[in-house]
């Protein structure tokens, strides 16, 4: 029965903002999974010629040129001609790359966008050179199947439209939220970054122990990715919160009030606040490892 829900879809049926009416250009340097599922995105208002990838992998751009009839390159200082680039490259890579951009920069500046996790955006500008708009993003996986969570952040020298447009290219792989300030982005990378190996882990913890009662695998492996995605999308489009769902499906003296004391019982939202602090601090300790300049 579902008379307790009031639906309103805020994620599942959102509408999408076009990149622009100017339809400006965009440059990605790297050509990874993230950066394909954006161009992928995109492209639904983005015309390909607008596009360009640049990627030392000569196999890869013949792949993402097949696949979205999109431009590319190897050269990555061909990209700050364009209106905006995104840095889709490792972290660990992400100095070098910058460095080596500064020197190409011209006067009309583009708009930066790094999805390279762990990276401030203090410390980009300061490797590109100085007084660039610079918007970083801290998505997550399941933007691969348009169903992502990303944070943005911009520094002092973003304007207005660019912040639009930084959200919409954002907005092609699912929802976007803005931060206040940069202490924000380790929480949202213990929260949501990393939160998908979460759910994971439980659907993997749930399948398994349907098996140890009695179920053969596919059947656990199918009943619980159901199981998981209409919980998730019953929580998404319900005006009720999270703790108020569980207690309309918790029956006194029923099977679900058994599982969720046994949850209770063994330290359940300790264990949550634990793992998500860990991921946290990790986070941080990370981002001062790869703002620290090469020597």
């Amino acid at each position: 029965m579902l008379e307790f829900f009031n639906f309103r879809n805020p994620i599942y049926n959102q509408s999408r903002y076009k990149i622009d009416p100017m339809n400006p250009s965009i440059a990605f340097i790297g050509g990874g999974n993230m950066a394909t599922s954006l161009i992928g995105g995109l492209l639904s208002s983005t015309k390909p010629d607008q596009i360009l990838v640049a990627e030392p992998d000569a196999n890869k751009c013949d792949e993402l040129q097949q696949q979205f009839g999109i431009q590319t390159t190897a050269d990555n200082a061909k990209t700050p001609g364009y209106d905006i680039v995104v840095l889709a490259v490792k972290p660990q890579l992400l100095q070098n790359v910058c460095r080596q951009l500064a020197g190409s920069i011209g006067e009309n500046r583009p708009l930066f966008i790094s999805i390279a996790a762990g990276v401030r955006s203090t410390d980009i500008n300061r490797w590109l050179g100085g007084d660039n708009a610079i918007v970083r993003c801290m998505p997550n996986t399941p933007a691969l199947v348009q169903t992502g969570a990303t944070a943005l952040l911009a520094n002092e020298n973003v304007s207005a439209s660019q912040k639009s447009l930084a959200e919409n290219v954002l907005q092609s792989v699912g929802i976007t939220l803005w931060l206040k300030n940069e202490n924000e982005i380790d929480a949202v990378t213990a929260l949501s970054g990393s939160g998908p190996a979460y759910f994971f882990l439980l659907m993997e913890a749930m399948q398994k122990t349907g098996e140890e009662l009695g179920l053969d695998k596919l059947t656990a492996q199918k009943l619980t990715l159901q199981t998981a995605l209409g919980a998730a999308r019953m929580a998404s489009e319900s005006e009720l919160d999270t703790a108020s769902l569980r207690a309309k499906v918790t029956s006194k003296g029923g099977t679900t009030e058994q599982a969720i004391i046994s949850f209770e019982t063994a330290g359940f939202h300790q264990m949550v606040k634990q793992a998500l602090t860990a991921a946290c601090k990790q986070s941080k300790v990370l981002a001062d490892e790869l703002g620290k300049d090469d020597s």
